[in-house]
């Protein structure tokens, strides 16, 4: 066990964990940059059809705020995604995330259109597709198990907790067994699962949280996204928080947590994100992660202070 943690502490360069700058680089042999695309989609605990209002923290965007403008075609918003990074930096490959709404809940028809449009951009080298445990039926399934073939399909879930009082609490819209039952037959086509974690939700305690990280290390997951809760203006969360104001961590009790996560996270699974991007304009606590490069330059100090690094405390 020493040794494999050993091998764990050094193999994912600068960092102390593996993140996806790095499985990208040495998997395409070259940085790959995200473009968020939006698909034009709803949600189905927004229309009704689960419920209204969608999940108690999600913004009128459908945690697409940075999403490309959905009156452009999927090759249009591609296309201005390259303009604007190659403004900044050579580019040659990409990532078409699909990430405002639920990104399964159209007709099948259109699901293939717009994804084979992004696959057919040779510079797309993934398509990561982000959507809802139960919004894969069997036609969605076949899709992404036939476009897998074509080029590597990623599918992200919206987990955010595996605690049922606070499922219900930020209104999810499923039980658990939904989320596992979704994650199994993406497995076994061969679809690699990455799934979104918040931390902090009101009411929920440290060993909750870590609660979650436990399970999703036994859950066969490929990635993760760990995010702080962002009270956003014009959610039910904000309307929820000037009324009666809940914890929020500083950055120093957010780092801590992280660590403690990161050290007990499967040194396999690839982390996706440490720290959200609430729009400046939409967020109102916590403020301090509006400097997102000041959130990751110290996280990265506190790793290294305490000697943590992923996997750390997986093995036991």
């Amino acid at each position: 066990m020493g040794k494999e943690k050993s091998e764990d502490k050094r193999r994912w360069g600068e960092k102390r964990y593996y993140s996806l700058d790095y499985y990208l680089k040495h998997t395409f042999g070259e940085k790959v940059y995200k473009i968020t695309l939006n698909g034009g989609m709803t949600c189905p605990n927004r229309d009704g059809h689960i419920g209204r209002g969608g999940c108690i923290f999600c913004s009128a965007a459908g945690s697409g705020d940075f999403a490309g403008d959905a009156a452009l075609s999927i090759t249009e918003q591609l296309r201005k995604g390259k303009a604007d990074l190659l403004s900044k930096r050579p580019v040659r490959s990409y990532i078409a995330y699909f990430q405002a709404f639920t990104n399964t809940y159209a007709p099948v028809p259109y699901l293939e259109r717009i994804f084979t449009e992004a696959l057919d951009d040779p510079e797309v080298k993934v398509l990561s597709i982000a959507t809802r445990p139960d919004c894969l039926g069997d036609d969605v399934m076949e899709l992404l198990s036939r476009l897998n073939r074509i080029r590597p399909v990623w599918v992200e879930l919206g987990l955010q907790t595996i605690h049922p009082d606070t499922a219900r609490y930020i209104r999810r819209g499923y039980e658990l067994p939904v989320f596992e039952e979704a994650v199994k037959r993406l497995r076994a086509a061969g679809i690699p699962v990455i799934v979104h974690v918040i931390l902090f939700l009101p009411g929920e305690s440290r060993e909750q949280m870590l609660g979650t990280i436990d399970y999703l290390n036994r859950a066969g997951i490929q990635g993760i996204k760990l995010q702080l809760l962002h009270v956003l203006r014009g959610t039910d969360l904000a309307r929820e928080y000037g009324k009666a104001p809940f914890h929020v961590p500083d950055m120093e009790e957010y780092i801590e947590l992280l660590g403690t996560c990161i050290a007990r996270l499967n040194p396999e699974t690839v982390i996706h994100r440490l720290t959200g991007d609430g729009p400046k304009d939409l967020l109102i606590a916590p403020a301090w992660t509006g400097a997102k490069r000041t959130v990751l330059n110290r996280l990265n100090q506190y790793l290294k202070e305490n000697d943590i690094w992923q996997g750390k405390e997986y093995y036991g």
